[in-house]
């Protein structure tokens, strides 16, 4: 079972890829937090409140993605490369998703693979249900 403390090491290895990483968090299938944060010295962007809705909605997005898996196959990530900071979302085992925001540049193009590389190490391993 991977552990909350594995989990917090997970997400600081994520935010250690790349210098403009900001956050790297686990939100669980209900769009609870559950573990990770932002960058050492970095505020969010947006306030806590808004926090809890980005991750009701993102939780609520990946479950309706699920729709399009036969005729697309499975998402891997998504990419939203937005005014202010560029968020991707790597849907998990149980639709737990990985949620990661770096600062918006146009060099951002191998860091989702390397996410992928460290998210199929922690598939080798059974996810704990959040």
């Amino acid at each position: 079972m991977t552990s909350v403390e594995e989990l917090e090491q997970i997400c600081k290895d994520i935010i250690d890829l790349d210098p403009k990483m900001r956050s790297a968090r686990f939100i669980s299938a209900r769009g609870h937090l559950t573990a990770g944060g932002m960058r050492d010295g970095l505020l969010s962007l947006e306030a806590k409140k808004q926090d809890e809705m980005m991750f009701m909605e993102l939780a609520l997005r990946v479950r309706m993605r699920h729709e399009f898996d036969t005729e697309f196959g499975i998402v891997h990530f998504s990419l939203s490369y937005r005014d202010k900071v560029i968020v991707m979302s790597f849907p998990l085992s149980n639709d737990d998703v990985l949620l990661v925001s770096r600062e918006k540049d146009t060099a951002f193009g191998d860091i989702p693979f390397k996410i992928l590389k460290i998210i199929e190490q922690i598939k080798k391993k059974p996810l704990k249900t959040f």
